[in-house]
């Protein structure tokens, strides 16, 4: 007999040893070992080892390789990188989306920045229109070819595919356009949020809005408008100021040219806004302050321009100010309240109050470029990416 065959027989004989020994189901006493004529066929060996590898082959087939935007470094627009990620199958209640278009807002850059706080490395983006193409285990409500947008949590959007919950993806009505849909969800439930909920605007009422021409401050003042409301807007440049009254805007301050404090004080007659909404910042805040009427709303919901300096509380206390510092995602935190505010946001594109620009769309790969145009504030409404593929 060969040594190679002598070897398999010793091999053969230890792992029934051990299978007897550790009483392997029902038939753990297995007759004893038999020479097998060296012209009979040996059957393959297999290892106690070998299913493991084989769940591991099997793991690996199912992962597959996707294109995703990646920061591994906090900094400017270059650490944006178009990377292979892998994604596998979706768990109990996830589903999996092939995102058809991916919405860009400013937070995207504070957490590319480090303003907000991710764990490295990771893909950003929170607002995305795709397509289902895998439903896990459990859900009854989602089917593969459902059009779904999420906004808000979790982060991960720039990417060609992702795995969601759906606890967080709510249907897009076939009015609704998917760019549109995509570059209006999480903007449009901002500012939901702040005209209903943070403060309640209605017909006679004063407001400001900061960067009036941009993706949120676009949809404020239309918003506004229709709610009946007076608005004040400020915006860097003619062509923007242009947007703005198209907007909805009754006036507009370009406040690269004059005092918005002043100007702000004259349109008013020095009674001043019932509200602000600033999304910009340090270089708004204690203009924005000033501008409020007695009891007013400072509504700080953005930092384009750094955050403001600390404000002590004794600086509301001559005009009886309330400031709040508002995140949609707590407003947004039961399934019921996300629906509500998306649906809110739908109903009004269909009716026609509010109208969404999609001014800029670019290819998911050349996100460093958009984050690099936003930053310098040569946008203006809404910015979509287009998955490469």
């Amino acid at each position: 007999m060969s040594d190679w065959l002598m070897e398999t027989m010793s091999s053969l004989r230890v792992f029934i040893n051990l299978k007897n020994h550790f009483r392997f189901g029902r038939n753990s006493r297995l007759p004893p070992l038999k020479p097998t004529p060296l012209g009979y066929k040996i059957r393959p060996i297999f290892s106690p080892l070998k299913p493991t590898i084989r769940n591991l082959r099997a793991s690996a087939a199912a992962a597959e390789m996707v294109k995703a935007i990646r920061v591994h470094e906090l900094g400017g627009p270059e650490v944006l990188k178009w990377e292979d990620v892998e994604i596998g199958e979706p768990k109990e209640g996830e589903i999996r989306v092939k995102n058809k278009a991916i919405g860009v807002n400013f937070i995207d850059v504070y957490y590319r920045k480090g303003v907000y706080k991710a764990e490295l490395p990771f893909t950003p983006g929170r607002e995305a229109v795709g397509v289902v193409t895998a439903v896990g285990p459990g859900l009854t409500d989602r089917k593969v070819g459902d059009i779904v947008a999420y906004a808000g949590n979790p982060m991960g959007s720039y990417a060609e595919e992702q795995i969601l919950p759906a606890s967080v993806a709510v249907p897009v009505p076939p009015a609704v356009d998917y760019k549109i849909a995509a570059s209006v969800l999480l903007k449009g439930m901002t500012a939901y949020v702040l005209l209903h909920q943070c403060f309640k605007v209605e017909a006679g009422h004063t407001v400001l809005v900061h960067a009036a021409a941009g993706g949120v401050g676009s949809l404020l003042c239309q918003w506004a408008k229709a709610l009946g409301a007076t608005i004040i807007g400020t915006v860097s440049s003619e062509e923007k100021a242009s947007q703005a009254a198209d907007d909805g805007c009754h006036h507009v301050i370009i406040y690269t040219k004059e005092d918005f404090v002043a100007k702000v004080n004259e349109i008013t007659s020095g009674k001043g806004v019932n509200v602000v909404y600033d999304s910009v910042g340090r270089d708004t805040f204690q203009g924005s302050l000033a501008c409020l009427m007695s009891r007013g709303y400072m509504v700080s919901f953005g930092q384009s321009s750094g955050g403001p300096d600390p404000v002590p509380l004794s600086d509301l206390a001559p005009k009886s100010l309330f400031l709040t510092r508002p995140s949609l995602m707590h407003y947004t935190a039961t399934r019921d309240e996300l629906l509500q505010a998306a649906g809110e946001v739908f109903a009004n594109i269909a009716s026609g109050v509010l109208r969404v620009r999609i001014n800029h769309t670019y290819p998911l790969s050349d996100a460093a470029r958009v984050h690099a145009d936003l930053e310098a504030r040569k946008t203006s409404g809404s910015i979509v990416l287009i998955p490469d593929s």
